[in-house]
């Protein structure tokens, strides 16, 4: 079976990270998307609180490696300094540093020269509150006493017209708070913000709120034909959980025990809601009607897999697992085929359908010892 790697992110992966984190997805859906654990993406994340680091570019000024190159062809045909500037475009003292500085005309190499003035060239820059102690001390107190870093800049402003020297952008204040590399405010002064969050997030983040799903119906809504299971076509679901970031959900009819596994690529609701709708969509109408899941986020966009399949969903009640019971007790059963710690991302869709037939075709006490397989039959009739 195949497992996740977990060595470090390329430049371009890095590049790739920072762009889904602006575009405004979340851990898990980064993650799923580098084929990392969400916490290999929080790590790097959280390093720059969140906030998208400039990226580098050169100065237009600045000699490019292809006139590093010229420089080298002209010194191996003997030419002089001032023939290679006249060829470049540049001034001799220019062609004349760039050689001295790597090398001489004997040693020089164009490739180690642009590495060496690439690495030259990183010259961090201090914010304006490292630079002023008494500006740092004021933000400082002033966030104590719980002031957004917008009010400190705004009054600032007022108190200090004629000294800019300790005025400062509430940008500013907040990169200083959620980049701790700079070491100008103290991480615990966060707990003073409103938000309290330690990390900067995109505005394009989904107005979801953490934590609670938009109009979800709870499961006490849920009409009585439905809890004593004497109409079949109503299912429980939930997600299996494995190593890596790795999941499958299951779905369980109520009556028959009647039960499918569905691979999905992570835990974000874009991926769960897809992949449980195409498999619903293969059942008869008849056996489409309702879903009762817990309140993990996965199904956030529920109202989109009731357009898709028309099928209503409820949610349990929080922290209340059991009120799901006949899912919780198959996916026990499941850990047969899916211990704790195994990756489940090797498994394919192919693969899923076995183990569930396998499952299936097991007697059942409740049934009285008849398989679902051979319930779930009786109801296609």
């Amino acid at each position: 079976m195949e497992k996740k790697r977990y060595n470090g992110l390329s430049a371009s992966q890095k590049a790739e990270l920072w762009q889904r984190w602006k575009d405004g997805q979340s851990l898990s859906e980064i993650g799923s998307a580098l084929n990392k654990h969400p916490a290999s993406v929080y790590t790097i994340v959280a390093a720059n609180g969140g906030i998208v680091p400039v990226q580098r570019c050169r100065s237009r000024f600045a000699l490019r490696l292809e006139e590093r190159e010229e420089i080298s062809r002209g010194l191996a045909a003997n030419c002089s300094i001032r023939e290679i500037a006249l060829q470049l475009g540049r001034l001799p003292s220019t062609v004349s540093r760039e050689i001295e500085r790597n090398g001489g005309r004997v040693k020089y190499r164009a490739e180690t020269a642009d590495r060496r003035a690439w690495s030259c060239a990183k010259r961090p820059k201090q914010c304006l509150l490292a630079n002023n102690e008494r500006l740092q001390r004021t933000v400082a107190a002033k966030l104590q006493l719980n002031w957004s870093p917008e009010q400190i800049a705004g009054w600032l402003k007022l108190s200090y017209p004629e000294n800019g020297s300790m005025q400062v952008s509430h940008e500013t204040i907040y990169r200083s708070l959620f980049i701790q590399a700079r070491g100008v405010l103290k991480k615990e002064l966060i707990e003073h913000l409103r938000s309290r969050r330690p990390t900067r997030r995109s505005k394009s983040l989904s107005s979801q709120p953490r934590g609670q799903i938009i109009d979800a119906v709870s499961i006490r809504e849920r009409p009585a034909q439905i809890e004593d299971r004497a109409v079949p076509g109503h299912w429980e679901g939930d997600l299996i959980t494995g190593s890596g970031n790795t999941h499958i959900a299951t779905l369980v009819e109520r009556q028959s025990r009647f039960t499918m596994l569905v691979k999905v690529k992570g835990k974000d609701t874009v991926s769960v809601v897809s992949a449980l709708s195409k498999q619903v969509r293969k059942l008869p109408e008849t056996l489409r009607k309702s879903l009762t899941w817990d309140r993990g986020m996965e199904l956030a966009n529920h109202k989109e897999f009731t357009l898709a399949t028309n099928v209503d969903v409820y949610f349990c009640d929080p922290q209340s697992p059991w009120q799901r019971g006949t899912n919780e007790n198959t996916n026990r059963l499941l850990r047969q085929y899916f211990p704790k710690g195994t990756a489940l991302s090797g498994y394919s869709q192919r693969d899923l359908d076995k183990i569930a037939l396998e499952l299936n075709q097991r007697p059942r006490k409740t049934l009285g010892f008849r398989t679902p397989a051979d319930k779930f039959e009786s109801l296609l009739q």
